[in-house]
């Protein structure tokens, strides 16, 4: 199943990372264990953010994509389940049109 995984940073511990030259690296090892489909890097409420598109076949995976991030960064992590045009398609709306 495809999941948005949502993460929010505070300011610390990814301050000392930037300044200390870890932070690029600490979130390559993290997008290398958890392989997103797509990532994309904003600003949510004034603090550093990650979007991130990720398969899961098992909700026991869903440690294995936060861990990294609440270790490594103390972050806030929140997932939510994203579906394609095709997987709307496959959902037949019109069967509910007699609601």
């Amino acid at each position: 199943m495809r999941m948005m995984l949502s993460v929010t940073m505070p300011i610390e511990p990814f301050n000392s990372a930037v300044r200390d030259g870890t932070a690029g690296q600490k979130i390559g090892r993290i997008m290398e264990a958890i392989k997103p489909e797509a990532a994309y890097f904003t600003e949510q409420n004034g603090h550093r953010s990650g979007i991130f598109i990720v398969n899961v076949s098992d909700a026991s995976q869903i440690p294995a994509l936060a861990e990294p991030f609440f270790l490594t960064f103390n972050a806030d992590v929140q997932f939510k389940i994203a579906m394609t045009p095709e997987d709307l398609g496959k959902a037949n709306l019109d069967q509910f049109r007699k609601w």
